[in-house]
């Protein structure tokens, strides 16, 4: 079993092709038009046989308070992985995108928090894993539980 899609809802489904393809550099898979919307997807560009991320309609109610409580509370509605934060937070920044959050290292990730302009927060992660050779936790004896990997 594997993830092949994932979705986020968007306020306008041409703002937000124009924001995932232009801005951020995703790139269209599909877009099957629907009445008054379409199926519509974008995947990395690198990864073009990859996970799709659908570009969903927020027209149910449902939908509408659900991004809206999220970003109420300052939580992505996702999280796309970057090789350097700094760097794609910056190159970001110049295209004009609003952070809420600027690159914060948090142990072995480091991330931003970005406005996709569509209603939701989008957080952008660099991973920092495996960790650096050098000391390594170990597992506790005896009693107690886990201190750290084995």
């Amino acid at each position: 079993m594997r993830i092949n899609l994932a979705s986020v809802f968007v306020d306008d489904q041409d703002k937000a092709l124009r924001f995932y393809t232009d801005v951020l550099g995703f790139v269209k898979k599909t877009e099957v038009p629907l009445g008054g919307h379409s199926w519509l997807t974008v995947v990395s560009p690198d990864q073009p046989d990859g996970t799709e991320l659908v570009l969903e309609p927020d027209r149910h109610p449902a939908a509408k308070a659900y991004v809206a409580a999220l970003a109420a509370d300052g939580i992505p509605a996702t999280s796309f992985a970057v090789d350097d934060v700094h760097a794609e937070y910056e190159r970001l920044r110049a295209l004009g995108v609003r952070f809420t959050q600027a690159p914060l290292a948090l142990g072995p990730v480091t991330t931003a928090v970005l406005d996709d302009t569509c209603g939701n927060l989008i957080q952008i992660a660099q991973y920092h894993w495996p960790p650096a050779p050098g000391p390594r936790l170990r597992r506790a004896s005896g009693r107690g539980g886990a201190a750290g990997p084995p």
